[in-house]
This record gives C-alpha cells, structure tokens and sequence, in this order.
C-alpha cells in the first residue's frame, strides 16, 4: 500500500514552504512516526514524520518552495514487507559508499572518538569544516607537518593551494545558497519595522549584584528542587510584566484606527535558533512565579533549538526581551517585534568601577536598552518603565511587594 506524506497548513495565513532537508535517503527503509524531513515556513520550522512502515521514495529535491498540500514522498508498505537482506557488498552500493568513505577512527586518552586522516587524528572542529565543505582528508593530511590537523589548517587549505610552479593559488570561489523562508520572512518585517514605526531607544545601567547574590545563595537548592539552573531571565520577565502595571501603554499595540491594550502579558523570548531567530512566548506571565517562569523559558528554549517550536508557541505576545550578552554584546539599539510597541535589551554584564555613597567600588554591571514605538508610547514612560525595571533587578525584594516598600508594609505605613 502506498502511504503520502503530504505538506500540512502550518497556519491559516501560510500558503507556500520551502522544503528544508530531507532527513533520509530516497529508497530507505523507514518507521512509523520515523521523522524523515523538515521544512520550513515564513514563522517556524517543523519536521514530519513517516505515516508507515515501508520505502521512501522522495519526490521534491531539497531548497524547492511548494504549496501547501502538495505531495513531497511516498512509502511503499508493500515493498517494506517484501524487502530483502542486502549483503554488506549490496548494502554499501545502495547507499552509494565505497570502503575508502568509511571514515578512520581512534579513541584518544580523554576516552572519545577522533576521526583519523593517515596517521593524523583530526579535531572536531576541523572534521565540521570538512564535512561542511566535502573535503579530501588525505589531501589535507598532506599539506599539514604536524600529527594534529586543526581548524586552521583546514582553513590554509582552503585559502591557498600550491601550483605545479609552486606559487600559491589563492580560492575566490562565492558559495551561492538559497535564503529559508524563515529568514526571507524575517528580513521582510525588520525592514517594515523600520518604515512603519516610529522607533526610539532609551538606555540604563542596572547593577546585578543583587540578583547574583541570590542565585549564588540559593542557585543549588532552586536546581535540586526544580532540575534546572536559575537564570537572569526570569528575574527580568518578572521585572517587566511588574513594570507593566505602572505603565500598561507600553504593553499596548495599534490595530488600525485602535490601540489595543491587553490586561495579561504574553510575554517573548528571543532565542537564537540554527535558522535564524524565533520568539517564543510565554503566556501570562503576569500570574507566575519566577521557577514558573524559569522551567517555561527552559521548555521553549529547547523546543526552539531543536526546531520543535509551534506556531501557536510563537503567536500572540504583547511585549518581547533579547538578550545580546550572551554573545558577548556591551550594548546594542534592540528592534520591534511588530505588532508589540516595545522590546528590552539586555546585555553582557562587566565589573566596572561605580560611585557608592561617595566612594568608588567594582560592581557587576549591566547595560539595559528599551526601543518603543513613539506612536504609542511617550518619552517619559519608555524611560519610567525602564527605571522601573532597575528598581526590581537592584532590589529583587520589591518583586514580593509589587514595587512597594516591604519595610513600609511591615510597618503598616
């Protein structure tokens, strides 16, 4: 019998994919439920999976762009229960490898594999180099005086080769490769952004000693009780959706002749994913705790990198926070997340030295960025908003009492 897999409707706007990678072979033996490829739409990329048992047999090549409904392969079920055993001679010529493709390999003294080039073992680093660019290994082997070939020798390689003259002839090739629609959707809507809103930036600093001190007091028990580290970010999610309260226009957006403003915030986290950068969103944030927030974060981050992410996990939020300075950036202009009216940056956190009551002391400090659509929001809120954010990080018990005194609420003042 023979089963198609066919591309869905990944949401109701969506009408073309472009089809990704194709994660088996045409003509190999799959599983049900067995992903066998991923593929890409204007917000999110997903695999599909296997409907059968039996032999696949692809009919769109990988990069093409295809409307959705289209049949992309079919698996024989009836093939799959009369397949033969192939022989290992067979076997490798179906899968079109020859004994001199199987790659050599050693157990170095740490206890893992390496692959081996002659007598040279090869890093890790270097081996995704020359298997992004199908690279004779022995060929490099040959060019390298050392028993280690690393990722700058594969790059030496690359750059120059020796002539029969023996002049270095240096590469000028241009790798040409077709944009995922993924990153085509995203160019398009930054370039919107900046021709549809009027977007400013306002900057702060804000000492992390606080919240360090904390996670370094209670980091071990929050991990054994919950199974995962505790991070800066759901200390700052939690700052923004209590600074929302102060100043709800900044959760607001425009529809039209309208601006919306939504009581709860769904609030995105923009994580940086292989094929390019996604914003899942967490919702209500405003009824949650911070270990909430926290296994949320970590839920999303995961599914994001590992392009599990739904659409749905994806859609709606109200407010959005970057992270730059897990990159290593000291400050940066972040940009909208269209509809939403504002977004956070944060950034690398630096001791640098800062007045405390008249003296000079080294602080873990970070710079804090708000950009906002000045349609919506004025000056003065961007800029209360984001100092409000200050208070919570540099007095983190002033998130138990929603921006009041505690001392003051302990005296009934």
């Amino acid at each position: 019998m023979i089963f198609e897999i066919i591309i869905p409707s990944p949401g109701e706007s969506i009408t073309q994919v472009q089809l990704a990678k194709w994660l088996c072979n045409d003509g190999e033996q799959v599983e049900k439920d067995q992903e066998v490829v991923e593929i890409d739409s204007d917000k999110a990329s997903f695999p599909l999976s296997a409907p059968e048992n039996g032999l696949l047999k692809i009919l769109v090549k990988e990069g093409e762009t295809i409307a959705v409904g289209t049949v992309i392969a079919t698996v024989d079920s009836v093939a799959e229960a009369g397949k033969k055993i192939l022989k290992p001679k067979e076997a490798e010529q179906k899968s079109g490898k020859s004994e001199e493709a199987v790659k050599p390999i050693r157990t170095n003294l740490k206890g893992t594999s390496e692959i081996m080039a002659g007598a040279k073992t090869i890093s890790p680093q270097a081996e995704k180099i020359i298997e992004e660019k199908k690279l004779n290994r022995e060929e490099i082997s040959g060019n390298v005086q050392s028993k280690r070939i690393r990722s700058k020798d594969v790059q030496q390689f690359l750059s120059g080769k020796k002539n029969e003259s023996g002049s270095t002839v240096y590469s000028r090739n241009i790798e040409r490769k077709k944009l995922s629609t993924l990153r085509l959707k995203l160019a398009e809507r930054l370039v919107a952004v900046k021709n549809q809103t009027a977007m400013l930036t306002t900057f702060n600093e804000v000492n992390m000693r606080a919240i360090i001190e904390i996670r370094s007091k209670y980091g071990q028990a929050f991990s054994e009780k919950y199974g995962i580290n505790l991070g800066f970010m759901s200390f700052f999610t939690k700052a923004v959706s209590l600074a929302l309260l102060d100043f709800p226009q900044v959760n607001a957006m425009i529809d039209g002749e309208e601006l919306l403003i939504p009581d709860y915030h769904d609030i995105g986290i923009a994580v940086s994913a292989p094929k390019g950068l996604v914003v899942p969103v967490i919702r209500n944030v405003n009824i949650m705790t911070i270990p909430q927030i926290e296994i949320r974060i970590r839920e999303l981050a995961e599914k994001a990198r590992k392009s599990q992410i739904s659409l749905d996990e994806m859609q709606g939020g109200t407010f959005t926070i970057t992270n730059g300075g897990i990159f290593g950036s000291m400050m940066s202009t972040p940009i909208l997340n269209p509809p939403q009216s504002a977004i956070l940056g944060m950034h690398k956190i630096m001791d640098r030295p800062v007045a405390v009551d008249g003296k000079v002391e080294i602080h873990p400090m970070m710079y804090l960025a708000v950009s906002y659509d000045h349609r919506v929001i004025d000056g003065k809120e961007s800029v209360g908003f984001l100092v409000k954010i200050k208070e919570y990080i540099e007095d983190p018990m002033k998130m138990l009492t929603e921006g009041e005194d505690p001392f003051g609420i302990l005296l009934d003042l």
